[in-house]
């Protein structure tokens, strides 16, 4: 069984699997196509990634793909847990400029859609956290774009302070919110 439901930004969904425990542990279905279509999620998955961070406070993102290689992705952490932030910067959305941010963890069995036309980032709130994504298109390297975490204009209440956050140079370089070029009409 798949529950669905939306977020604060209607268009972003958090998505739970029934788990199905015993003695030996659980088992559960984390992706079927036809269930998710089912539930009006139809994004063809092309590629899945894995990320495994070391340390708490390590800040991955706020990351998307111009078009034509923007990117969905489907979240959900392996190991350990983060708070996940998606921002909407989609130009003509009643929600742009807006984010939503959720709690994910190993134990809950849920995993965010982050649909295309948003940027994403992660915080890890505890050591050796493994995140794994689905994604409907192929890294592009030339496409890749991303937005400035802890931008104050964003009001982002994350878990680490800047001066803490552990951090990509390629991270810390990205451009504010209000540099940033429209990206999605």
């Amino acid at each position: 069984m798949l529950e669905v439901r939306s977020l604060a930004i209607p268009d972003v969904k958090m998505v739970r699997s029934k788990r199905f425990s015993d003695t030996r542990g659980y088992f559960c279905e984390t992706f079927r196509r036809s269930a998710f279509a089912e539930k009006g999620i139809s994004h063809d998955f092309i590629q899945d990634n894995q990320s495994c961070s070391e340390r708490v406070g390590t800040v991955r993102g706020l990351h998307f793909q111009r078009p034509p290689f923007a990117q969905a992705k489907l979240v959900r952490v392996l190991r350990g847990a983060i708070l996940d932030v998606v921002l909407d910067l989609r130009r003509r959305s009643p929600t742009f400029g807006k984010h939503v941010s959720v709690k994910l963890d190993s134990e809950n069995d849920e995993q965010l859609l982050v649909p295309k036309g948003f940027a994403h980032g992660f915080c890890t709130l505890e050591p050796q956290t493994t995140v794994f994504y689905k994604v409907d298109e192929v890294y592009s390297p030339d496409h890749d774009g991303g937005v400035y975490w802890a931008d104050p204009e964003l009001a982002i209440e994350w878990p680490v302070k800047a001066s803490e956050a552990h951090l990509s140079p390629k991270d810390r370089a990205l451009p504010t919110f209000d540099q940033l070029a429209s990206v999605f009409e």
